[in-house]
């Protein structure tokens, strides 16, 4: 089995594997797409790779008709009402603000305007324009810009710098408009671990969303970046603070699985190691979040991004059946981590996909036994 780990290894490094794998007892490996033994996905009804949605993590129905029309008409009063008629405190509005920032920050990226030309996401800067005081609109370009920071322009750079404080402000200006809005303060977040917020001021920051949305699964997840080692914390600080978050988790919360994405920030850089997979802190969290999902509202916006997260872990653990269950609830969507850090997140789900696959084909598993 070391030997699909190294291709996998590969893939991240921007090789393009065929997701195509040979069944046999006790091994699993790749092959042809027209070869006999070749596991394919489509038996159990999974999505073509080239039809996988990447702009978010599960079905929002709602969210993807609204997009439609802001950007076929690139009138933004669709996007208005959608969002003031989205619950404050929810999962789902955070969602639906990334999703609009998203939108108009990719449009700004592939049509940045010229002289007979709008640039794209022109239906965001007149949102903001014609309803200055609307919330909703000051949170999507307060996001805007911090996704615009990421994607244009590199950390510790002045530029960086200068649309992280501009974001920063904006973030002032939609917390007024809203004061017991958390997502002003969430989007914040990413400007703290942007700008390197002291510990203090960012624990400061972190208390608001706390007096406003105790149990935020998404504002916790951003929240986690800045306390992890690649940024302002460490392993043991990261660890800590999803443990915490776990543990006081009321039940049907999605916050216990909260360790399963503190371990994935921590990951090697590579591993192939296949016992690392099997290990007590791994196995601990995974079985953590099997619990929260197993645990959580059907409806829970978040919901999708644990299953997806598990895909990863259970695949790279040999535990087929379970990854099989969880793509069955997912698949067709992968705008989340971990795919999301590829450059190319259809392929690399579909790599992972196929892996389940065959591996659940190798230990005898077919599409009739799968439970749906």
């Amino acid at each position: 089995m070391e030997i699909l780990w190294v291709l996998i290894a590969l893939v991240m490094l921007g090789f393009v594997l065929l997701p195509f794998m040979r069944r046999r007892r006790g091994a699993v490996g790749l092959v042809s797409p027209d070869h006999p033994d070749a596991a394919d996905p489509a038996n159990y009804g999974f999505v073509r790779e080239e039809e996988l949605d990447i702009r978010m993590p599960g079905p929002d129905q709602d969210l993807l008709d609204v997009l439609d029309v802001v950007q076929r008409t690139q009138d933004y009063r669709a996007a208005r009402q959608l969002l003031a008629g989205t619950e404050t405190e929810g999962e789902r509005r955070w969602q639906r603000v990334q999703a609009f920032a998203g939108a108009a920050s990719l449009e700004l990226s592939q049509r940045p305007g010229g002289v007979s030309e709008a640039p794209g996401g022109q239906w965001l800067r007149v949102w903001r324009a014609e309803a200055p005081k609307d919330a909703g609109g000051a949170a999507v370009h307060a996001e805007f810009l911090v996704q615009q920071a990421w994607r244009t322009a590199t950390p510790g750079t002045d530029e960086f710098r200068i649309i992280m404080e501009e974001a920063k402000a904006a973030c002032g200006e939609a917390a007024l408009l809203a004061p017991g809005d958390p997502i002003p303060y969430i989007v914040e977040l990413s400007v703290a671990r942007g700008l390197g917020y002291s510990q203090k001021d960012f624990e400061q920051l972190w208390l608001k969303i706390l007096d406003r949305a105790p149990n935020h699964m998404g504002a916790h997840l951003a929240a986690l970046h800045y306390w992890c080692e690649k940024w302002h914390g460490s392993r043991d600080l990261a660890y800590s603070f999803a443990e915490a978050a776990a543990a006081r988790a009321p039940q049907g919360s999605l916050l216990a699985a909260m360790p399963l994405f503190a371990v994935f920030e921590h990951l090697p850089e590579v591993t192939l190691v296949s016992s690392f997979w099997q290990s007590e802190v791994v196995t601990k969290a995974v079985h953590g979040a099997l619990h929260a999902v197993h645990s959580a509202r059907p409806d829970d916006p978040m919901l999708a991004h644990v299953r997806h997260m598990l895909v990863f872990f259970l695949v790279r653990g040999e535990r087929w059946s379970e990854a099989m269950n969880q793509l069955i609830h997912i698949d067709g969507h992968v705008g989340a981590l971990p795919w999301t850090l590829s450059a190319d997140p259809a392929a690399e789900f579909a790599v992972y996909r196929a892996l389940a696959v065959a591996g659940y084909e190798a230990n005898g598993g077919s599409p009739a036994s799968l439970p749906h």
